[in-house]
């Protein structure tokens, strides 16, 4: 049996999220610039890339809030900076509250280790923007 896939719901646009945050401003402004950039080399595996990316984390057999809560726990564990921002933004935008995030990034860290704790620092101080 195939679950159909679709679009998430989104609750809030990432205009709203810039609005509420000046991290989340800064990191969605600089991510639209720069791939602007990766779109003018229209570059085709580029471009099968983003789709694969795209189309992983639609609503499916495991809801989209729960697909980019798991990626947030892969960012943070990888310690992507521009992934855990995304991830966390993308999972607000869904619904997910405070301490679900919280929750994620704890996965991480013991996942990751004490590495990670440089990114867990940014990664609350987006939180707090969004949650407060």
């Amino acid at each position: 049996m195939t679950t159909e896939r679709k679009e998430p719901a989104y609750l809030f646009t990432e205009t709203q999220v810039a609005g509420k945050s000046a991290l989340a401003r800064q990191f969605l402004e600089t991510r639209t610039r720069l791939n602007a950039n990766v779109d003018k080399a229209d570059n085709f595996l580029v471009k099968r890339f983003y789709n694969i990316d795209h189309n992983t984390y639609l609503e499916g057999a495991i809801p989209a809030k729960y697909k980019e809560l798991m990626g947030l726990v892969v960012s943070a564990g990888l310690r992507c900076d521009d992934c855990i921002n995304y991830h966390i933004i993308q999972s607000y935008r869904l619904g997910a509250n405070r301490e679900e995030q919280e929750e994620a990034l704890n996965v991480a860290l013991v996942v990751g280790g004490s590495i990670v704790i440089p990114h867990l620092r940014r990664a609350y101080a987006l939180l707090e923007e969004l949650y407060g």
